[in-house]
C-alpha cells in the first residue's frame, strides 16, 4: 500500500497557499500574476517528483509520468475565486503530486504511470472549466474568442500577457488513460452533518441558468402615482417571490436554486426603475427536475406578461450543463479504499458543485472523492478542512490509484461492505450508487 507522507503533503499545501495569500484565504484568479507564479511552482514540483512538466497554451500545468504503460490522470485546479479559500481546487492538485510520489516510493507500484494536472480557470474568470474544456476538446473557438472577464479584459489578452499565446495546447489521449480522479473539499455540510470523513461522488449535478429581463417605464419617484407605475424593480421582486413559492412544489430532495445577480436601471433612490435583470440558476442531479424548473420559469414569465404593465423576457444566461454520472468501476476502487482507511466513516453522495471531472468525463472515465469542509463553507476566506481529514483523503486516493493501476478487483477476497444503514456493496459488479 502506498505510504502518503503527511508532512510533505501538508507542507506543499501550505506553500501553495502562501502564493496569493490574503489573511486565511487566497486570491489567485486565473492568469493573474499570483496564479502564474503558482503554476510555475507546480511545474517545478512536478519535475522534482520525476514527471515531465509542461504549462500549455491555455495555462494547464501537466506532469507526465516517464513510466511506460496505461496511466492514471489525477488533478484538479489551482486558480481561485476573486476572494477564495485555500483548499478549493488546490487540495486535488497537491493530492495528485503526493500520489505520484507515494506510488514512486513503493516498490509494488513504482513502475506504474500517474500523470498530474492543474487545470486552468475552473472558477470562470473567462470560461468555466476553461482548461479542462481545452484538454478534452470541447472548447468552441467562438466561445474562446468572445470571452471577457468582468473588468473587460479579453481571454486573448490575458493569454498574451501570461506569455502563453504561442504555446501548444494539450489534448487528452484516451488510449493512454485508465481514467481520471479528482479529489476536492465537499464545499457543503453533508459530510460534517453526517459525521463522515470521506465522500465518494456518484453524480455531478446539472446546472442551468436563465436571465429574466424586465422592461417597464422609468419615471419620477415622487410624482408617479402607484396605480400608473410600470416599475421594473417591483416586477422583479414579485417574480423572485413566485420562484421561491413555486419551485419547492416541483423540487427534488437536493434541488437548489439561486437568484444571485440583479441589476436595476438606473438604480437611483428617487427614480422608478424602468429596466431590471435577474439571473436565476438551478441545479439537480436529475435532468427531469431541471426540465420542470425551466418549464415553471417559463410559466411564471407568461403569467406576469398576461397581467400587463412591465413586460418580462426569458433568456438563457449560460450553456446548460447536464448531470454527469461518475464511472462506476472507478467509484468501486474509491469505495473500497475508503472502507479500508475509514471503515463506516464514508458515504456515497452527489456533488452539488460543478468540477473539472464533469468535463473530463466526456473523454475519460472519471470519479471524485470529497473530504469534509468545516461548517460547509467554501468560496470564502473562512473555507477550511481539518488536517487529519486532508491526510486521510490523500491516503484513500493513493490506495485507490494503486488498486486501479494494478488492476485488482477492489472487493476480491473481502466481505461485502456494509454502509448507509445496512445496504450492501457486493464483491463483484455492483454499483456504489445503489447503496
Amino acid at each position: 500500500m502506498p505510504n502518503v507522507n503527511a508532512d510533505r503533503l501538508l507542507g506543499d499545501l501550505d506553500a501553495l497557499r502562501a502564493i496569493g495569500a490574503q489573511g486565511p484565504g487566497v486570491v489567485r484568479p486565473a492568469f493573474s500574476a499570483k496564479d502564474m507564479e503558482a503554476r510555475r511552482w507546480l511545474a517545478r514540483k512536478f519535475e522534482d517528483a520525476g514527471l515531465e512538466a509542461t504549462i500549455d497554451g491555455v495555462g494547464n500545468v501537466f506532469g507526465r509520468s516517464r513510466n511506460a504503460g496505461r496511466a492514471l490522470l489525477i488533478g484538479s485546479h489551482s486558480d481561485t475565486q476573486p476572494t477564495g479559500g485555500w483548499l478549493d481546487g488546490a487540495l486535488g492538485v497537491v493530492y495528485a503530486l503526493e500520489v505520484v510520489r507515494a506510488l514512486a516510493d513503493d516498490p509494488a507500484t513504482a513502475q506504474h504511470a500517474v500523470d498530474a494536472i492543474s487545470f486552468q480557470d475552473e472558477e470562470s474568470r473567462f470560461v468555466g472549466c476553461l482548461g479542462s474544456r481545452s484538454f478534452v476538446g470541447t472548447l468552441p473557438p467562438e466561445q474562446e474568442a468572445a470571452a471577457i472577464d468582468r473588468d473587460g479584459v479579453s481571454l486573448g489578452d490575458a493569454l498574451a500577457a501570461a506569455g502563453l499565446a504561442e504555446r501548444p495546447r494539450l489534448r487528452a489521449d484516451a488510449q493512454r488513460y485508465a481514467g481520471f480522479l479528482e479529489a476536492h473539499i465537499e464545499q457543503g455540510p453533508q459530510l460534517e452533518d453526517d459525521a463522515k470523513r470521506i465522500g465518494v461522488v456518484t453524480t455531478i449535478v446539472g446546472v442551468r441558468g436563465l436571465r429574466v429581463v424586465f422592461r417597464g417605464q422609468q419615471n419620477h419617484a415622487g410624482t408617479t402615482m402607484m396605480a400608473r407605475r410600470r416599475d421594473a424593480a417591483a416586477a422583479l421582486f414579485d417574480f423572485a417571490a413566485a420562484v421561491n413559492r413555486e419551485f419547492p412544489r416541483v423540487a427534488a430532495a437536493r434541488s437548489v436554486w439561486t437568484m444571485g445577480r440583479v441589476q436595476l436601471v438606473p438604480n437611483a433612490t428617487s427614480i422608478v426603475p424602468g429596466y431590471a435583470e435577474l439571473d436565476l440558476q438551478f441545479r439537480d442531479a436529475d435532468e427531469a427536475v431541471l426540465d420542470r424548473f425551466a418549464g415553471l420559469a417559463e410559466r411564471l414569465v407568461a403569467e406576469a406578461n398576461a397581467r400587463g404593465g412591465v413586460m418580462l423576457e426569458l433568456q438563457r444566461s449560460r450553456a446548460p450543463i447536464a448531470p454527469t454520472e461518475m464511472d462506476a468501476a472507478l467509484r468501486r476502487h474509491l469505495a473500497a479504499a475508503a472502507e479500508r482507511h475509514a471503515p463506516g466513516q464514508w458515504l456515497v453522495m452527489p456533488s452539488g458543485a460543478f468540477h473539472d471531472a464533469g468535463i473530463v468525463s466526456a473523454r475519460l472515465p472519471a470519479a471524485m472523492l470529497f473530504i469534509p469542509s468545516i461548517g460547509g463553507i467554501s468560496h470564502d476566506f473562512a473555507e477550511d478542512s481539518r488536517r487529519e481529514d486532508i491526510v486521510l483523503g490523500c491516503r484513500v486516493l493513493a490506495d485507490a490509484a494503486a488498486s486501479i493501476l494494478i488492476g485488482s478487483d477492489p472487493f476480491l477476497g473481502s466481505d461485502p461492505i456494509v454502509m448507509n444503514g445496512g445496504h450492501h456493496l457486493s464483491k463483484r459488479g455492483s454499483d456504489p450508487e445503489r447503496v
